[in-house]
């Protein structure tokens, strides 16, 4: 079981800013940005790599939670950042499919 695991069955605290029936978002414990959110599915997918087509609404409601945690934490003005990280090289420490929201500072091009 995964740390989202946890948090998402309240396991583990979290600061949870949005949520629904399939997606939680809570703020990251080691932001890069000074607003840093991941958002999860509830159900366990691994990682967008191993997603099939019958993933596509879940994927979906990942990037519609986005815009409204964007919406919410007051970032649709300045703009922010959606990451998905896939896989080791990607940075991936959690293997549980998750959507990184930054904001609040301005963003080099390219990351890493």
């Amino acid at each position: 079981m995964t740390i989202f695991e946890k948090i998402i069955r309240r396991e583990i605290p979290a600061d949870i800013v949005w949520e629904d029936e399939d997606v939680l978002a809570f703020r990251d414990v080691n932001p890069q940005a000074p607003v840093h959110v991941l958002i999860v599915p509830k159900r366990v997918v691994p990682r967008l790599a191993e997603t099939t087509e019958a993933d596509q609404a879940l994927l979906g409601k990942l990037l519609l939670a986005a815009r409204a945690v964007a919406e919410k934490l007051d970032l649709a003005t300045s703009g922010y950042r959606v990451v998905i990280n896939s896989g080791p090289d990607a940075g991936e420490t959690v293997p549980h499919l998750h959507v990184h929201v930054l904001g609040k500072r301005p963003l080099a091009w390219p990351p890493g």
